[in-house]
């Protein structure tokens, strides 16, 4: 009996290996560089450990495999690239829109918004959206954005000199200028207190995101709706919801009040005239107004609140957290973005204008190579849906595609001595010949940020606002950064940074 036990046992496991290894997708996948392949599971052993422990096989394996190497456990098969003509030919068509499996597990908090969704409804939600982030629109923007600047700066002025973590500093901020401008809701003392527990749901689903894609056993929904990650997934997810259905309603309640024309001069709210037909005016209020154009129901407008208020307050507030640590181990540049600052403002204590934004070169600049060093989303994905070849390997239709976003920006072909702080690389004639998709921190292609010039503005803005009145010193080390696979960069560790009050300078 034992005998028969045994042989049975043998015999699925080889079924089951031969039945998950031996297709022809499986062959052609596997002869792409990548890890050792263990009987059955391929490569998922490299990924069944922690978010930390994952992100640090991952830069293991782009520095191994230099261009391209897969993974495949399961019938499941992914390539990696960190080549820009490989990047180009995937995410410069729209042949490859759909994302990649990875996305899926967002579905139950994102739905059908704008990053999750693909084909003729991704379309659409774009064209709709598209006219919120012209630059007129952020021209208007700018006045709100240097108002919360300036509010977080005096903020600061109260506890200058001492050591300071930027993560909730900067994700207040971007919190507050998101909602405040794209939504069109003032940020009330209630509103703030709400604003904590949504920013600690929002972490908590990133979390869970990454425990569930580790897991394969957690994969089919069934099993992880049931499964204590997936209960505190969804008690987070209800967190979140509450929050932007309470955007969304306090917005739908002052335009029913007042119309869209009547603009609140507090927050700077503005108008502009599509079509000759209607005034238009926050992103939210597109939304509205396109729902009574039945373009879109309640549902469609959670997706893209719930899309919108986590990519446009997370995202840039990560962007914010890395460069200012990164100035603070850099004085000169400090110095030099000063001097810039100070030929724009002279002694003038003056909000800067939109136009006093675009002159802001060298911070532009500052701004770009930290986000090569630490680009807030660090890799995106996409379904493979038909066959391709890249690097002469036949890419077979089914598997999935994630370019990384981290391991590109720090390629030394492409960046010369790449971990380096190096704001000059950025300087026009430095940029000629770069290859268009070796820096990509807001994505490219067709399905490229939509907010990418709204999340520049706002990191101008914050940034100039705090040097004008700060000198930023030292604390966390970059060596210091606990960094972890995540939805966006994020450290499990605090990043310090002090916030020295600037002298005034001496005329003689």
């Amino acid at each position: 009996m034992l005998f028969i036990i045994l042989v049975s046992t043998v015999s699925i496991l080889i079924f089951l290996h031969l039945l998950f290894n031996s297709s022809e997708k499986a062959r052609l996948i596997k002869k792409i560089p990548g890890p050792c392949d263990y009987f059955i599971i391929g490569n998922l052993l490299e990924y069944i450990t922690t978010p930390v422990k994952i992100f640090g096989v991952t830069r293991r394996a782009a520095n191994t495999w230099k261009g391209i190497y897969r993974f495949w456990s399961c019938n499941i098969g992914a390539i990696n690239i960190l080549s820009p003509d490989h990047i180009e030919a995937i995410i410069s068509t729209t042949k490859y829109n759909s994302k990649s499996v990875v996305y899926d597990f967002m579905q139950p908090w994102l739905q059908d918004g704008l990053l999750l969704s693909d084909g003729a409804k991704w379309q659409q939600r774009r064209k709709i959206l598209t006219p919120a982030f012209h630059f007129s629109i952020l021209q208007r923007f700018c006045l709100t954005i240097e108002e919360n600047s300036r509010r977080m700066v005096d903020s600061l002025d109260k506890i200058a000199d001492e050591t300071i973590d930027v993560v909730p500093l900067m994700s207040e901020f971007t919190l507050n200028s998101i909602c405040e401008t794209a939504m069109g809701t003032r940020f009330s003392e209630e509103m703030a207190d709400a604003g904590v527990s949504y920013k600690a749901a929002i972490h908590s689903i990133g979390k869970t995101v990454v425990k569930r894609v580790t897991n394969l056993i957690m994969h089919p929904k069934f099993v992880f709706n049931h499964s204590a990650v997936g209960i505190e997934q969804n008690k987070s997810i209800e967190i979140v919801q509450k929050f932007t259905k309470k955007v969304i309603n306090e917005r739908k309640a002052f335009i029913e009040q007042y119309g869209v024309e009547n603009l609140d001069d507090d927050i700077d709210q503005y108008e502009f005239n599509m079509n000759s037909k209607r005034k238009r005016t926050a992103m939210l209020d597109l939304l509205i107004q396109a729902q009574k154009d039945n373009l879109i129901d309640d549902r469609g407008i959670q997706e893209e609140v719930d899309t919108f208020m986590f990519e446009g307050h997370d995202t840039t507030a990560c962007g914010l957290i890395y460069c200012l640590m990164l100035l603070s181990h850099h004085q000169q540049i400090q110095d030099k973005i000063f001097v810039e600052l100070n030929t724009i403002f002279g002694d003038s204590d003056r909000n800067a204008s939109y136009d006093d934004l675009s002159k802001m070169r060298y911070l532009e600049c500052c701004i770009k190579e930290s986000l090569r060093l630490y680009p807030p989303v660090p890799f995106i994905g996409r379904r493979i849906t038909e066959s391709t070849t890249l690097d002469g390997y036949k890419i077979p239709s089914g598997v999935f595609c994630h370019v990384h976003i981290y391991d590109l920006h720090r390629r030394a072909e492409l960046f010369p001595d790449p971990l380096k702080y190096d704001p000059d690389r950025f300087l026009p004639e430095n940029c000629i010949g770069r290859h268009p998709y070796a820096y990509i921190p807001f994505s490219a292609g067709p399905r490229n940020c939509i907010g990418q010039k709204f999340a520049m503005m706002e990191m101008k803005s914050s940034l100039s606002a705090i040097l004008r009145r700060f000198v930023l010193k030292p604390v966390t080390q970059p060596w210091e950064l606990c960094l972890a696979a995540d939805l966006v960069l994020r450290s499990t560790k605090p990043i310090y940074v002090t916030f020295e009050k600037r002298k005034p300078a001496h005329h003689d």
